[in-house]
C-alpha cells in the first residue's frame, strides 16, 4: 500500500487569516483523485488558529498563550467541518486526529496513534491531523506542522511527504532547484526569513522537516499548493517543484523513534574512549566514560551525546536520571548509563 503525507499550512488553506473553502473543495478533490489511482493519503493541515481568528475577528495573531489556545479551540471546529462538508459531497469520510509532542514521544502512545491512523486507512477513510493546538504549547510556539507531517510519515512509514506551500518549491537565485541529494549546510544557507500574520516557518522548518523524512527512507516534495490537481499529478510522477531524495533509513523503527520522536531532555559528555567505543566499536556507554551532565533529566529520558568539544554524537535513552549521574565516575552501577541498542549515531 504506497501512502503519501500530504501536509498543507495556513498560507495556503487560510492566507490572511481567513478560510479559502475553494481551496479546502479543490484539495479535498485531489486527495480522492489520488486514492483512486491506488494511494493512501494522510492529510496534515494547519488552519485552525486562523480560523478562529477570523471567527472571533482577530486582525492579527495574539501573542499569549492562552489567547492563542483560545483561537484554535474554536478554529478547529470550523476547520473540520469545512472538509467534512467537502468529504460527504463525494460520499467519502474522514477522521480528525489530534496530536501533541507528548503522543510521539511516549512510545505506547505513538503506536496507538501508529494503529489509528493504518486502520483509517483501511477503511478508505481519510485522516485529517493537525496538532492539538489547543493545548499544546509548544507547536504554538513554533506555530508550524512541517516537522508533525515529517513524523507522521515516518509513524505511517510513508513513501513520500508532500508539502504544500506558497511558493513552488525551494529557490537558489530565483530559479527552482528541481532535487536535493542531500539536505547539506549549502542547502540550508539557500533559507530566508518569513513573517506573516497567521503563519510562521517558513523554509527553515520546511528542511528541518526535511532531514527526518530523508533520514526516515522518504521522499519528500516541496510545491506549489495553489497548483491544480498538484497532488494526483506528483502521484502520477510529474516533476513538479523540490524533491528531497530520500535517504538510507535509520535501520530500526525503534530507532527511528528514539531519533526523531523522542524529545531530548539534556546532555552527556563522553571522553575520547567512550567516544570511540559508542561510534565504532559497537559499545554501550558506561558512567566512566562520562565527564559531565547538563539539564535535568530523568531514567528513560533522551539525551544528546557529545565529546569533549561540545561535537553531538548521537543520542540515545539513559538507564540513570542526572542526579544519579552526578560524580558517576566515583560510583558503580549496575546497568550501562545507555545501551548500545537504544543509541543513535548523528546522521
Amino acid at each position: 500500500m504506497k501512502k503519501i503525507v500530504v501536509k498543507v499550512g495556513s498560507s495556503i488553506i487560510a492566507p490572511s487569516g481567513k478560510l479559502n473553502n475553494s481551496l479546502v473543495e479543490a484539495l479535498v478533490k485531489d486527495v480522492l483523485e489520488t486514492q483512486k489511482l491506488g494511494s493512501k493519503v494522510v492529510l496534515v493541515t494547519s488552519g485552525a488558529i486562523a480560523c478562529g481568528a477570523d471567527k472571533l475577528k482577530f486582525s492579527k495573531k495574539p501573542s499569549d498563550t492562552a489567547a492563542l489556545m483560545a483561537l484554535a479551540s474554536v478554529g478547529q471546529i470550523i476547520l473540520m467541518d469545512a472538509y467534512t462538508a467537502e468529504f460527504k459531497k463525494h460520499k467519502r469520510a474522514c477522521a480528525q486526529i489530534l496530536l501533541t509532542w507528548d503522543d510521539f514521544d511516549n512510545r505506547k502512545r505513538f503506536l496507538n496513534a501508529k494503529n489509528t491512523i493504518n486502520k483509517l486507512l483501511s477503511l478508505d477513510i481519510t485522516p485529517i491531523i493537525n496538532e492539538n493546538d489547543a493545548i499544546s504549547f509548544d507547536e504554538i510556539k513554533f506555530g508550524d506542522n512541517d516537522r508533525l507531517s515529517a513524523l507522521v510519515g515516518d509513524l505511517v512509514r510513508a513513501q513520500t511527504l508532500l508539502i504544500l506551500s506558497d511558493v513552488e518549491g525551494l529557490m537558489d537565485k530565483g530559479k527552482i532547484i528541481n532535487t536535493v541529494p542531500k539536505i547539506d549546510e549549502k542547502i540550508s544557507s539557500l533559507v530566508t526569513a518569513k513573517n506573516k500574520a497567521f503563519t510562521s516557518g517558513g523554509m527553515l522548518t520546511k528542511l528541518e522537516a526535511g532531514k527526518i523524512a530523508t533520514c526516515s527512507g522518504i521522499t519528500m516534495i516541496i510545491a506549489s499548493g495553489h497548483t491544480e490537481g498538484v497532488i494526483s499529478r506528483i502521484a502520477k510522477g510529474e516533476d513538479l517543484g523540490t524533491t528531497f531524495l530520500a535517504q538510507d533509513a535509520i535501520g530500526k523503527a525503534r530507532k527511528r523513534w528514539i531519533a526523531f520522536s523522542k524529545k531530548v531532555k539534556g546532555k552527556i559528555y563522553v571522553d575520547n574512549g567512550a567516544k570511540e567505543a559508542i561510534l565504532n566499536a559497537g559499545r554501550s556507554l558506561l558512567c566512566v566514560g562520562i565527564t559531565k551532565t547538563e539539564q535535568d533529566f530523568k531514567r528513560g529520558d533522551s539525551v544528546e551525546v557529545l565529546d569533549e568539544s561540545g561535537k553531538v554524537l548521537g543520542c540515545g535513552l539513559v538507564n540513570y536520571s542526572s542526579e544519579e549521574l552526578a560524580n558517576c565516575r566515583t560510583k558503580k552501577f549496575e546497568k550501562e548509563v545507555i545501551h548500545r541498542n537504544n543509541f543513535v549515531k548523528k546522521q
